[in-house]
C-alpha cells in the first residue's frame, strides 16, 4: 500500500486483536457504507478503515518543535511549511490576485501534482475528520480509502475540456495545525507507480511552523514568498553580525512583503511561477 505499508499490520504480536477487529469490520459492513451516509443532511463518518500512526516520531509531515524533526537547513522555506528537496520538480505558488498574498503551493512531477495547504486547528484536537466529513457532505462522488496517510478521500474533479479527473486528498493533523495535500494524476490512481511513492514521501518530509499567532480553526497558516536556503543564511549571518542574538532562529522574521494575519482560502486566486536557485527546483519559464 505504498510508501509506510499501510494495511499491513504492524507487528505480529498484533495478530490475535487484529483478527478480532477484522470480524467486528465484516459485520458491520451491513451497517456501515463506504464514504459515510446522510442522516437528516449530515453526513455520519464510519470508523476510519486506517489510522496514520507515528507522525513526529517516526515519519512526518514534521512539526518544527518535534523532536525528530529532520534537519531542514536545506529545505525551502515559505513560511507556513518547509519543503523538501526532490529532483525535477517544479513548483507553483498560489497567490490572491488583489492583495498578492500567498495561499498555497503546487508541486509537480512527472504527470502527477501536489498542492500544499496548511490551516489551524484547534489546540484539543484535529482537524482532518471534521475537513473530511464536510467534503463527503458536499461532494457526492467522494468516497473514502486506506491510504499511506490513514483515511484518504477519492474526490472526481471536471476541468476545462470536459474531462474529468480524479484526486486524492489527504490530511495530517499536527499540533495546532492541519496539513492537506491534493494529489492529482499519477499519484491519486496508480498507488504502485514511482510517481506517487515520490510525492507520497515528499509530503511526509515536509516540516510545518504554525507560529504563535493566534488563528481561528481552518484559517490558512500565514506564508510569505518563497526564501532559498542560501537566502536563508545570509539573513541569518546578517542578522547575528548586526545584532549579535536570535543567531538559532532558522526561519526570517522580517520577509519582504510578508503578510500579516490569517488567509481566507475562499479568496480568488492566480497561479505564480517561481524560478529556482540551486538543485532545489528545476526552474519554469
Amino acid at each position: 500500500m505504498g510508501l509506510f505499508g499501510f494495511g499491513k499490520k504492524k507487528a505480529k504480536d498484533d495478530a490475535v486483536v487484529d483478527d478480532e477487529v477484522k470480524a467486528d469490520d465484516e459485520l458491520a459492513e451491513d451497517t456501515e457504507p463506504e464514504g459515510g451516509e446522510s442522516v437528516d443532511g449530515i453526513v455520519v463518518l464510519p470508523e476510519p478503515s486506517a489510522f496514520y500512526e507515528g507522525r513526529g516520531e517516526t515519519r512526518g509531515p514534521w512539526d518544527v518543535n518535534d523532536e525528530d524533526v529532520p534537519d531542514y537547513d536545506d529545505y525551502l522555506d515559505l513560511g507556513a511549511y518547509y519543503l523538501p528537496f526532490l529532483k525535477g520538480i517544479e513548483l507553483r505558488i498560489k497567490a490572491n490576485r488583489s492583495s498578492k498574498q500567498i495561499l498555497g503551493a503546487t508541486i509537480t512531477y512527472g504527470s502527477s501534482s501536489l498542492e500544499i495547504e496548511a490551516f489551524a486547528a484547534p489546540k484539543s484536537m484535529g482537524l482532518w475528520d471534521e475537513v473530511r466529513a464536510d467534503l463527503l457532505e458536499a461532494n457526492s462522488t467522494a468516497s473514502e480509502a486506506e491510504g499511506v496517510f490513514g483515511t484518504e478521500l477519492k474526490l472526481p474533479v471536471h476541468v476545462k475540456g470536459g474531462r474529468t479527473v480524479t484526486t486524492r486528498i489527504v490530511g495530517v493533523d499536527g499540533p495546532r495545525w492541519m496539513l492537506r495535500g491534493i494529489f492529482s494524476g499519477k499519484a491519486a490512481v496508480d498507488a504502485d507507480a514511482d510517481e506517487t511513492e515520490a510525492l507520497n514521501r515528499f509530503f511526509a518530509d515536509i516540516v510545518v511552523e504554525r507560529g504563535e499567532e493566534p488563528l481561528a480553526p481552518r484559517d490558512l497558516i500565514p506564508m510569505h514568498p518563497p526564501v532559498s536556503p542560501a537566502e536563508r543564511k545570509a539573513a541569518k549571518a546578517k542578522a547575528e553580525g548586526e545584532e549579535g542574538e536570535n543567531a538559532d532562529d532558522k526561519h526570517l522574521k522580517n520577509i519582504p512583503d510578508q503578510p500579516k494575519g490569517p488567509f481566507d482560502q475562499d479568496q480568488q486566486t492566480e497561479v505564480k511561477t517561481t524560478l529556482s536557485r540551486g538543485p532545489m527546483f528545476s526552474e519554469i519559464r
